[in-house]
């Protein structure tokens, strides 16, 4: 009991850490392959905190993470009232509620979900006589595909507006997420949490902008220029990633490696991931690959800022190629078909 009574006053960090420790490092470094930046550093200073983590305590920890992921895989199947029983019949009333409880947070529908399942042709009828604020809102929380094909639909006047709205969205509290839908006539399929909803940003937009065609990402961006030109350039440095070379054809790819300066194509395929390189090789002569990797090979530790520095001025060369028509960038609104 009093083990128990000591889990229970353990913050979520403190359990999550100690059941990283338990699990071993190469458990625990497969699983923060899948955390962000932000929560990689809090639990491994959480972890570095940690001297020993008791047997008994790490057995009760490890029963909750069971219960919790067993909880989960129940839901799954069968819907919250399915977990619940089978739960209350292998852990208790008491148990079931609590494990059912903290999970109930997370599985929380989100705002507009019924948008996420309509056409995007209704919702465009829906919305597009709305203020840009209010559409900016709903586009924020679609799918980016629905989004992107919404946006290309509307005015051109206000396409740059709408895209600079959700770009600078931070949170949105309840209240008003209740109005808006209020105001649209429509029915949530689930109570609006109450906790503020993190919605829009820069990557939202990026996404959105990834979903449209040539010709309206241009008018947007050019619109954002005159309106935040700060904001556009952010947009247009996560528009395409260096990894996203891979999405390129052959003649594309051939044609940067002939224009990319040899430094920076050294520095940035130091830190490219295998699929990056095995690209980028491919479509080198066998002389100028191997050259690559001997000099990869024996030119020691770089500082990741040269390297992000040397990725970012191969995207910046990429973009100005597309902008002059000499390579295509696959996106979406079929305007990028090459006959």
């Amino acid at each position: 009991m009093a083990v128990a009574k000591s889990v229970k006053e353990l913050s979520g960090k403190e359990k999550a850490a100690m059941l990283m420790i338990s699990m071993g490092p190469d458990a625990a470094a497969q699983i923060y392959k899948h955390l962000h930046e932000d929560e990689i550093e809090r639990l491994t200073l959480q972890i570095s905190q940690i001297r020993k983590v008791d047997a008994e305590v790490k057995e009760v920890i490890l029963e909750q993470f069971h219960h919790l992921a067993l909880a989960q895989n129940y839901i799954s199947q069968g819907g919250i009232g399915y977990a619940k029983t089978v739960l209350e019949k292998a852990v208790g009333k008491s148990e079931a509620m609590d494990i059912i409880n903290r999970l109930t947070s997370t599985l929380q529908v989100r705002p507009f979900d019924f948008a996420r399942r309509a056409d995007p042709g209704q919702i465009l009828n829906f919305i597009q006589n709305e203020h840009p604020q209010t559409i900016a809102l709903i586009l924020s929380y679609l799918d980016a595909g629905q989004a992107g094909q919404i946006l290309s639909e509307l005015p051109q006047a206000m396409q740059g507006d709408v895209a600079r709205r959700i770009a600078v969205m931070d949170r949105t509290s309840p209240e008003i997420i209740s109005e808006v839908e209020q105001i649209l006539e429509q029915k949530l399929s689930a109570t609006v949490s109450n906790d503020f909803t993190q919605a829009g940003g820069v990557e939202s937009v990026v996404d959105v902008l990834n979903g449209v065609d040539r010709a309206t990402e241009k008018t947007i961006l050019d619109a954002l220029e005159i309106q935040d030109p700060e904001l556009a350039e952010e947009i247009k440095k996560r528009m395409f990633v260096f990894e996203d070379v891979v999405s390129l054809d052959n003649r594309a790819i051939q044609r940067i490696i002939r224009e990319v300066p040899n430094e920076d194509m050294l520095l940035a395929l130091k830190a490219a991931s295998e699929e990056v390189k095995e690209v980028l090789f491919n479509n080198m002569s066998q002389r100028m690959a191997e050259n690559y990797k001997e000099e990869m090979e024996f030119m020691g530790p770089v500082r990741l800022r040269d390297v992000e520095d040397a990725q970012s001025r191969i995207v910046g060369l990429i973009r100005k190629l597309e902008d002059a028509g000499e390579i295509v960038i696959a996106r979406g609104g079929g305007d990028d078909i090459v006959v």
